[in-house]
């Protein structure tokens, strides 16, 4: 028998309506599962409702948004408060060396012990002002140990300052107008290896003295107390 082509588009078409059929069938049953559909009414308020979230979830992001902006602005006073207590720090500690280095105030601590005194013996062709202990050599030892830095000095128990001066008057010497007598005893507080060391160099303050008959002495201390300066002028 013969299949003639009209009996093939008319099996095609038949196919196609029962697959349209059938898929019909199939939404028909899936729409009645999921229940009645939604009313006009019902449906306006399903759109405000999807409406009112929208808008929520805009104003949360706002907020969101504003409370991101605030903590920055926090993080940056806490930065700039952090930043202006070290410069506050710094400053004291800048303050109080100062008042160290001026004398101003009372320091103790680690540091170093120097004693001049004139030679015990001077011949007696000699002329006596070479064996004894000037201003200038208590100033080299004064200078030398600023240089390796001590952070206060005193001569005789009286405080070095920025405006201090030492003369010879004759057979004595005065420290700021303070009349002092040999032996001299010159205490700063500093590291006291490192100004040890300064010290003892080959040919520097120590050799030197030596070469000009001076007895000097230098012992390194685990703490010297130094009072403050106090001027008479107030």
């Amino acid at each position: 028998m013969r299949v003639k082509g009209k009996h093939v588009m008319f099996s095609f078409v038949l196919l196609i309506t029962g697959f349209l059929v059938s898929l019909s069938y199939q939404y028909t049953s899936h729409t009645n599962q999921q229940g009645p559909p939604l009313s006009d009414s019902q449906w306006q308020e399903e759109d405000e409702l999807r409406n009112e979230v929208i808008s929520e979830q805009q104003v949360n992001q706002k907020l969101t948004d504003s409370l991101r902006e605030v903590q920055r602005q926090i993080k940056t006073v806490e930065d700039d408060i952090s930043t202006s207590e070290r410069l506050y720090l710094n400053l004291v500690e800048d303050i109080d060396q100062l008042r160290m280095v001026t004398g101003s105030v009372g320091v103790s601590g680690e540091g170093i012990h120097v004693k001049l005194d004139d030679a015990e013996y001077v011949p007696g062709e000699d002329n006596p002002n070479h064996y004894i202990v000037h201003e200038q050599h208590i100033q080299q030892i004064v200078d030398e140990l600023l240089v390796a830095g001590a952070e206060a000095i005193a001569v005789n128990g009286h405080r070095i300052h920025q405006q201090s001066y030492i003369q010879c008057i004759g057979p004595v010497i005065e420290i700021d107008g303070e009349t002092s007598f040999s032996p001299f005893e010159v205490t700063a507080i500093g590291d006291s290896e490192t100004l040890d060391e300064s010290l003892n160099l080959v040919g520097g303050v120590k050799d030197q003295l030596v070469n000009q008959n001076i007895d000097i002495r230098i012992e390194k201390r685990n703490e010297i107390i130094l009072d403050p300066f106090f001027s008479e002028k107030g």
